[in-house]
Parts: structure tokens; sequence; C-alpha cells
């Protein structure tokens, strides 16, 4: 169940109540004591417990930053410590004591993306907090905007958590279907009897050896006011479940946390659901092709060299490195719509896990430098920040094949640049690659972010696509 964001004018005095103070206002209006109040004054401490018999009072006190990304952030982490304070009630209201200021929306989201959690397959439900109320002059426009994020950022850390017993490369498209359908934006999608007639040799030879049919599907918002003539297009990467194929991966901490390898095609299915539900204009194309990576007498094996959509020969020498060929289809794929840019998500590479953890994305651009630069500035007003990896022409070398126009991998060195080559090929248009395979899910808790799929880059995404409409 989502946590509700909603504006409130009064309070009374069983509410539980969150006070935003930068400076020691009047707060005898909230039934403080005198007492209560000098105690406030002399405590330093962001987060401040006021105990009272029937309620929960909390005064917060950010500290100062002349950053604000940086303000913004320890806000929402201070969103997350309240949530952490405030067990068994269903609702809260957030008093701004300036009524202007945007903190109580960064407050109220750290609150309500800390508030989420997986459990639909426990018998015993977790309470969570229900509601949060504000007391601001802020917009309800921009509540209604802060609700459709979270909801958004819910929806992808939903899929992503889902074990593949109950996802397969069906059901990702039907989630998309079914997030189209609620929030008014298309949906196609293409099964294995059309993804054959286009030849999608990548998506296909990674499908080979499963029982389950693969997906490729399609969305679509595209406003009657849309200010860009050409498409921005989300290419997401959505293996429901990787084993590794022939190259078999080890189970612990490797095979068994596999069911969020379908990370980026949940991310772009987020991304488009918030942008249509705020109704952006911004014409935006998903694409998310989907399928299993499973070993058996079919599968693809390590030698083999099949051919692509756009006709590129790969000569394959790992079946573990399978995510790049289904986004190298994808992205040919989206050369049709002569997109403006390109941006693809993938859980792509333990190099880029290794270089950044979860603290960050691993960045690369071709043709896109001023793109890239603004995703940056959306990266670290969001505080999903990108890390940006060399892109030297030294490293097409590595990709070279004998016997076939490429390889899948590139050797020992560099693997997440590697794998961003490889995708380079397959591309003629301004294009960024992110590579999420770090913050994706984490085995602790991160902040509001939470313990398991963080559904990072939803909130990247969006806000460099409103920025590009503001800006266009």
């Amino acid at each position: 169940m989502k946590t509700l964001i909603k504006k409130k004018t009064t309070i009374n005095k069983k509410d539980n109540l969150i006070i935003l103070c930068k400076k020691n206002s009047n707060l005898s209006q909230y039934n403080l004591s005198s007492k209560e109040q000098d105690f406030i004054k002399k405590e330093k401490g962001e987060i401040i417990t006021i105990n009272q018999y029937n309620r929960y009072i909390f005064i917060v006190k950010p500290k100062e930053n002349s950053n604000l990304d940086f303000y913004n952030e320890n806000c929402r982490l201070i969103g997350d410590k309240l949530i952490e304070k405030l067990t068994s009630i269903k609702s809260v209201v957030i008093i701004d004591t300036e009524m202007d200021s945007d903190d109580i929306l960064q407050v109220a989201e750290g609150m309500a993306l800390s508030n989420y959690t997986f459990n639909k397959y426990k018998k015993v439900q977790r309470k969570k907090l229900e509601k949060i109320f504000l007391i601001t002059n802020i917009s309800s426009k921009k509540i209604d905007e802060l609700n459709n994020i979270i909801d958004g950022v819910y929806f992808t850390r939903d899929l992503i958590n889902e074990p593949f017993s109950h996802l397969k490369a069906v059901d990702l498209a039907l989630a998309a279907r079914k997030a189209a359908t609620i929030n008014g934006f298309k949906s196609k999608t293409l099964y294995k009897k059309e993804i054959k007639k286009l030849k999608m040799g990548g998506l296909l030879a990674v499908n080979q050896g499963s029982i389950d049919e693969p997906t490729f599907t399609i969305m679509e918002w595209k406003p009657k006011n849309a200010q860009n003539k050409k498409p921005i297009v989300l290419v997401g990467k959505g293996i429901v479940y990787d084993t590794g194929g022939l190259s078999l991966k080890p189970t612990k901490n490797s095979m068994d946390l596999m069911k969020v390898d379908m990370g980026g095609a949940g991310v772009v299915i987020g991304v488009m659901q918030i942008i249509a539900a705020n109704k952006l204009p911004v014409h935006v194309i998903g694409l998310t092709p989907a399928t299993d990576n499973r070993p058996s007498g079919n599968a693809y094996a390590p030698g083999d060299v099949i051919t692509m959509y756009d006709k590129t020969t790969v000569e394959v020498l790992n079946t573990d490195a399978e995510g790049r060929l289904i986004l190298a289809d994808a992205l040919s794929y989206a050369k049709k719509y002569n997109p403006c840019l390109v941006i693809d998500l993938a859980t792509l590479t333990g190099s880029a896990a290794t270089t950044v953890g979860h603290f960050g994305i691993v960045s690369m651009h071709n043709g896109a430098k001023s793109e890239h630069k603004k995703l940056k500035e959306a990266g670290h007003a969001t505080h999903e920040r990108l890390a940006e990896m060399p892109f030297w022409e030294e490293y097409d070398d590595l990709i070279k094949s004998d016997i076939a126009d490429i390889k899948n991998v590139g050797g020992s060195i560099a693997g997440a640049i590697t794998a961003g080559k490889f995708l380079s090929h397959f591309v003629d248009y301004p294009w960024i690659h992110l590579d999420i395979a770090g913050p994706t899910f984490t085995k602790e808790k991160y902040g509001y972010r939470g313990k398991g799929a963080t559904g990072m880059g939803v909130r990247l995404l969006y806000k460099f696509i409103k920025n590009f409409n503001e800006e266009n």
C-alpha cells in the first residue's frame, strides 16, 4: 500500500506532529509548554523529540548548506530517520513554519520512499504509515506531482523485488500494459512470432534456452502539446532472470539475486508511468526487450556467432554477457523513431558495481555531451548521481572479433566500458548509457532507498525529462 501525501489546513490536539523550524519560531500555537519550548531552543540536533503521552511531536531543524542539492538530500534523509521513529501510527502532520518552503516536500518524499516495504508474500503484514498531511502554502499540483513520483518508484521497486516465479517476460509486458491503461500512455508488446519476423537475433539467442516466451514492449507518451519534434527514447534491459546461461553463474551472491536483472526495464516502465501521470508535454518512447537467460540443450553457447537485428554479426564468448545482446537489438530498433536522444539503462556489469558500489550510476555517452551534462545535474538534484567513465577509441579494439564483426566481451579489463563500447556499435544518434548494476538492489538498508530494490534511476530520468521540457 502506498503512502499518500495530502494538504491539510488545521490540526487537533491528538495529531502526531513534525514541525519544520529553521529558526526558533514561536511554538506555543502547537500546544507546547514553555519548558518544552525552552528545551527545543537549547537542543542542537536536527531532530528533537518531545515526549507527550498521547502523540508524537518532532521538531526538525535541518542543517544549513549553501549547496541546495546537498541540503535537499539531507531533508530527505531526515524523512527517513523520522520513519524509523514513527512506529505503529497511521498518519502524521508536517507543519512548515515558513509555509512557502520546499523543505516540506523533501522531508515528505524521504518519509514516503522510506516507508516502502515488499511483504506481499508474508503472512504477517507490518503496520505502515498511511498518510502524511502537509500544512503549507505549497500548491496541490506540486503535491500531486510528488505523489505520482513516489507511485512510480514504488511500482519499479515492486517489479524488481518480484521473484522470477511470479514475473516472467510476459508478466513484465502485462505490467507495462496495466501502467499504460491506468496512466494514459500507449503500450504494445511483440511476442516471439513477431520478434522472429524482425530477426532480432540478440533477443532470440538469449531466449533459446528458455521454456518461456520473450517479449519486446513498446510504450509511447505523445501528448498533443509535446514540445519536442523528435522523441526521447528510453531503453531498459529486461532480463527477468539470469542464470548466466551455459556460462553458469555461481549461486551465492550471484544467481540468487538475478531476479533484479530486469531493473533497467523496471525503471523505464516506472518513468513512463510518472511522465504520463504528470502529463509532461514531452514525447517519450520506452522500449523493453525481455526474456530470461537459462541453460538447456537448445541454449546458445560460447563460441556461437549470431546475427543481430541490424545484420551485425557477434561472436558470443560468454553467454552471461547477454544483457548487451538484447539491448543492442532494441537500440538498433530505436533508429526508426529518429530520436533526439536515446538513454539506455541496464544492470549490465559487475565491473560497474565494483567501481561505484551502490552509491551511483556508471555512465557513458556518444554525441550527447550537453545532454549528459544536464543528466548529471539532474543526478545531483535527486542524489542519483552519475560517475562518467572514459570512452576512448582504444577500447574499441577490445571487442574486435577474429571471425565476426564484434564479440560480446572485451577481456579482463574495463568491463563496464567495453560493454558500453559494444552497445555504441548499434547507435547513430545522441546516446547515453547508464549501468545501474550497483544501486539497483541493496542487501542492507540504504537511507530512504531501503533494503532490496531501490528504484534508482526513476527520479533521475523524470527530473531530467521535466527539465528537458522546461529548457526547450
